[in-house]
């Protein structure tokens, strides 16, 4: 059961993703660089109060998670794209993530408007006792009544303190399989994906963001620090590349020292995810406190 003090931070924490949200929506624009955006949305979580909960998110067109620029990411947002801005605040480990979907091409209108309303459906109905996947069918009857596909193998999840995916999934399309119910006093993201593709995301070459899952002995100095720096300031909580930059100045050792950690289990890298068949991919989330007798979204 929650107390008051884990009640307040977690309120605190949606209200700080929410006005982070709509800060960075109204930001970005094409040609800003996506290195300079994150750092930007990620300063506005610090200024607010806040620490990132993970690194700022910025999936652009078929690429639909996972994607934070790297050490020397040039890249810029591009014209007519759809950006997907996924943000995590949090609060002593009490945490609030929450995504919104930006399209600079009207063709797309319609897209984000499924995703939208199927967030807006799946609120309307979560309450202590409801099964996972009654929500994932209200998502997906909504996202194809658009004409489009829920993306099959992404979901929302539950949230405990320092631990952004606690166990329970709630899927995006109606799965029979899942016996999972909500129940009150816990937190949960919900994040429908929807895309005009095939409705299925694969696994990337590349991996920008990690967590620690394991602490090891490490027998070389350097992967120590590295180790050590991680354990001090992310608490298990996902981090990017690029936020060890002080620590290890030159950006080929660092990842080779990231690489060993992963091959070690000591850290798990998330590989960008991107739709199968290259569609357009759009998301819109929000984080909702289920208690007995109300549900509170936390990110409006």
């Amino acid at each position: 059961m929650l107390d008051d003090d884990a009640y307040d931070k977690i309120l605190r924490a949606g209200r700080i993703a929410s006005r982070v949200r709509k800060y960075a929506a109204e930001k970005v624009k094409p040609g800003i660089r996506v290195y300079d955006f994150c750092e930007d949305v990620e300063r506005k979580i610090y200024d607010e109060g806040g620490k990132p909960a993970f690194p700022c998110n910025i999936s652009i067109n078929n690429v639909a998670a996972h994607y934070t620029p790297y050490i020397g990411d040039e890249s810029v947002i591009p014209d007519k794209s759809v950006v997907k801005i996924d943000v995590g605040v949090h609060i002593d480990g009490y945490i609030a993530d929450t995504a919104v979907t930006v399209s600079f091409d009207p063709k797309y209108d319609d897209l984000l408007l499924a995703v939208e309303t199927a967030l807006e459906r799946a609120i309307e109905i979560i309450k202590p006792g409801i099964r996972v996947s009654k929500i994932g069918e209200v998502i997906e009857r909504a996202i194809k009544s658009y004409g489009y596909r829920p993306i099959r193998n992404l979901s929302g999840h539950s949230i405990e303190r320092y631990n952004l995916h606690s166990g329970v999934s709630i899927p995006n399309v109606r799965d029979m399989f899942n016996i999972s119910k909500i129940t009150s006093g816990h937190v949960y993201a919900i994040e429908p994906f929807g895309t005009n593709g095939v409705g299925y995301v694969v696994e990337g070459r590349n991996a920008y963001i990690y967590s620690l899952v394991k602490e090891k002995r490490v027998k070389d100095e350097l992967g120590r620090i590295v180790l050590e720096n991680i354990k001090k300031k992310y608490d298990g909580l996902p981090f990017a590349e690029r936020w060890l930059r002080n620590v290890i100045p030159e950006r080929n050792k660092l990842l080779e020292i990231l690489k060993e950690l992963v091959k070690s289990k000591i850290l798990h890298a998330y590989p960008v995810l991107l739709e199968a068949t290259g569609g357009v991919v759009a998301q819109f989330e929000h984080t909702v406190l289920v208690l007995k007798r109300e549900v509170v979204v936390t990110t409006l």
